[in-house]
């Protein structure tokens, strides 16, 4: 069988980068390619169409948000099963969680099929643009059971210290959505014009060739979450697996939507400020997109890696990958944040109309006050994917929700007589550095070392020597 990477050996700065690159390379890939999809339909189909897809977007987006924490604590229960040296445990996760994944997905692909329009009248989608969102919104429903299954695998092999194997088939996958999404749109070569549900369809094949191939490379590399027919009694779901996904997956998954709705929260604020504001806060929040990045992907390798070696027991480790992750998150994103400041002019302007230089100087303006906010935000994401990687998944979840529900928002609706919009661009800087703080008190002062995501953790490896063995109690003082 092919070997998982270890997490729990070598140096850790130098792992834990090499592991985040693939995460976030795939991160950029699938922002380009949703940038690439977007110019086809807007250049090519229309306002209405380009109206369409969003709006059938953000239904897809937030069903695939609202498993992304399952994902996540498949993740981490797949690490510290791994980290314990326990791959029986791993494949009976696998097993579990994967059943469990296609069930949910296959529901939800039959569900949306039929509810489709509803949920597009729902979301109040203009009624122009309502029949091609729906022709869209189908067929990325058809598609829905590839991208779960493909995003869990994903998230287990990343509990095993393998991000490199999901971002290559994720490159395979966003390379033909690019090749086959112009070719079904407008009927190219062989191919049908389709028009907007080409796009979907274009999602759908990419997606299960993509997901074809990797489930073709882990059989054919005897990979140990490979289940193959021996394994299929696995597939049997564990009552203590599935809870656990529940219970210690939505609380993560619910994070995803507290930012969104904090996201709309903010917008509601801005659009009372007109066009202009709205256009410049706009083309700031897509430089922003990007700035985030290093930050998500250095957050959830950190999770993956604590993972396995909490179950290792190695807690030196453990706070080994806290200190390598914040420094990456300041490099890396302070990488970003520093040209986005000293050549906004240009990056900005690539957003905006170019006979628009009161938005463009409206845009560098709030730019310069909340860009760098992202550097303290990132701190957040890696010490939460730290502490959630014991099963202690309810604390970030309050310190987020207080950072953006008790902070940002308030102050950004309060603060408006006294600052005008700047009291929404401050918003930003403040919370972030609250989120921050709060995030290193519970990490030096809290009791997540103690959580766990099994009612029965798996136990260490027996040849674990005791200098590796160290204990919580002893971390914690340290």
């Amino acid at each position: 069988m092919a070997a998982p990477g270890k997490l729990t050996q070598g140096p850790i700065g130098k792992s834990l980068l090499l592991f985040a690159l693939p995460i976030l390379g795939g991160n950029v890939a699938q922002s380009l390619n949703g940038s690439v999809n977007a110019m086809w339909i807007g250049h090519y189909l229309g306002e209405a169409a380009l109206t369409a897809a969003a709006n059938a977007n953000n239904v897809m987006f937030f069903l695939i948000g609202a498993v992304f924490g399952i994902g996540m604590a498949s993740t981490i229960l797949v690490g510290q099963a791994m980290g314990a040296g326990d791959v029986a445990q791993a494949r009976k996760v696998v097993g579990s969680s994967a059943t469990f994944f296609m069930g949910a997905a296959v529901l939800i692909s039959l569900w949306g099929y039929t509810l489709a329009p509803h949920l597009l009248v729902t979301i109040h989608t203009p009624a122009e643009s309502l029949p091609l969102a729906e022709a869209y919104l189908r067929v990325i429903f058809l598609a829905m059971p590839f991208l779960y299954a493909f995003a869990f695998l994903s998230a287990a092999l990343r509990g095993t210290g393998d991000s490199k194997t999901p971002f290559r088939f994720l490159l395979l996958a966003v390379a033909l959505d690019i090749v086959l999404n112009p070719m079904l749109l407008f009927g190219i070569g062989p191919f049908p014009k389709l028009g907007i549900a080409g796009a979907a369809w274009s999602t759908w094949f990419s997606q299960g060739i993509a997901l074809s191939g990797l489930l073709f490379y882990l059989r054919r590399k005897r990979h140990v979450l490979w289940l193959g027919r021996q394994g299929l009694k696995l597939l049997i779901p564990d009552p203590q697996i599935i809870r656990t996904l529940v219970f210690k997956g939505l609380p993560m998954g619910f994070q995803m939507v507290l930012i969104s709705l904090a996201m709309i929260a903010v917008m509601s604020v801005v659009n009372g400020f007109g066009t202009d504001t709205v256009a410049a806060y706009g083309a700031a929040a897509q430089t922003w997109t990007y700035v985030q990045m290093p930050a998500m992907a250095i957050g959830a390798a950190c999770s993956s890696m604590a993972a396995q070696n909490v179950g290792a027991r190695l807690w030196d480790r453990v706070a080994g990958t806290t200190r390598s992750g914040v420094m990456f998150n300041f490099v890396l994103t302070g990488a970003l944040v520093l040209p986005l400041i000293l050549f906004d002019r240009w990056t900005l302007a690539l957003f905006l109309p170019p006979e628009s230089a009161e938005v463009l100087a409206l845009a560098r303006h709030l730019n310069h006050i909340a860009v760098w906010s992202f550097l303290f935000f990132g701190v957040t994401f890696v010490v939460s994917g730290v502490v959630r990687a014991t099963g202690a998944v309810l604390p970030p979840l309050i310190i987020l929700g207080l950072a953006l529900w008790g902070i940002r928002v308030p102050f950004a609706s309060l603060l408006l007589d006294q600052l005008g919009a700047d009291a929404v661009w401050w918003s930003f800087p403040a919370s972030s550095v609250c989120s921050m703080l709060m995030s290193l008190a519970y990490y030096r002062w809290g009791n997540w070392r103690k959580a766990h995501m099994l009612t029965t953790p798996s136990a260490a490896p027996a040849t674990a020597s005791p200098a590796e063995k160290t204990s919580p109690t002893e971390e914690s003082a340290g």
